[in-house]
């Protein structure tokens, strides 16, 4: 038993959560392309890498896939309503801030 289900069961959720989270990242990654370009996306695409921990939540049912909906949320209450653009928002997740 791994965390109190049996491995079949703890498989399934991985393999649901791991569905999921390809199916919101798929529609979200449209989103972005309709609202600001794929050209212009890009161009103003960073080298910023993900962190380790965003790697491996894949492994954790459903865990990537509040990782997208949480980049949603970041996205809605603080860049759109506070007048930022949907570009602005790509720069932030895809740039590095270091300076």
């Amino acid at each position: 038993m791994i965390v109190g289900m049996h491995e079949q069961d703890f498989i399934a959720y991985v393999i649901f959560g791991i569905l999921l989270n390809f199916i919101f990242s798929i529609l979200f990654g449209i989103y972005l392309s309709k609202n600001i370009g794929i050209k212009e996306m890009i161009e103003s695409k960073g080298d910023k890498e993900q962190p380790l921990w965003v790697s491996i939540s894949l492994f954790i049912p459903f865990a990537k896939m509040l990782i997208t909906l949480f980049r949603v949320t970041i996205l809605q209450i603080y860049f759109l309503n506070k007048g930022y653009t949907h570009k602005e928002f790509w720069i932030y997740m895809t740039n590095d801030h270091k300076e």
